[in-house]
């Protein structure tokens, strides 16, 4: 701001009160609210807008949590019974060469 000095500058300071004062002050003061209220206002609903992405997201990555942990489970128990039946067929196969081998000591 540029300092005003004598009684040139009081007397604009009084006419810009005069004029903040008037009905036309008034009606500006009134569009800078409105303008301030406007840019609150879309600044709010980009929020909202936003939180409710981030709310869309975080159902998808819960649903897609949900599913991972049960398909997790699925390849776990999936996993035990083929060891088991690995074991199984192992034993099948010892006990096969076990008696092929009594079997050509015999002959």
């Amino acid at each position: 701001m540029i300092p005003r000095t004598g009684a040139a500058g009081h007397a604009a300071a009084a006419s810009l009160d005069k004029t903040i004062d008037s009905a036309e002050g008034r009606d500006y003061i009134e569009l800078m609210d409105e303008n301030i209220n406007s840019t609150f206002e879309h600044e709010l609903k980009r929020l909202e807008t936003r939180v409710d992405a981030l709310v869309r997201v975080c159902d998808q990555l819960q649903d897609e949590n949900r599913s991972l942990k049960q398909r997790q489970d699925a390849l776990t128990s999936e996993r035990a019974s083929l060891l088991q039946k690995n074991e199984q067929v192992r034993a099948r196969v010892e006990a096969m060469i076990g008696r092929l081998k009594a079997m050509e000591q015999g002959s």
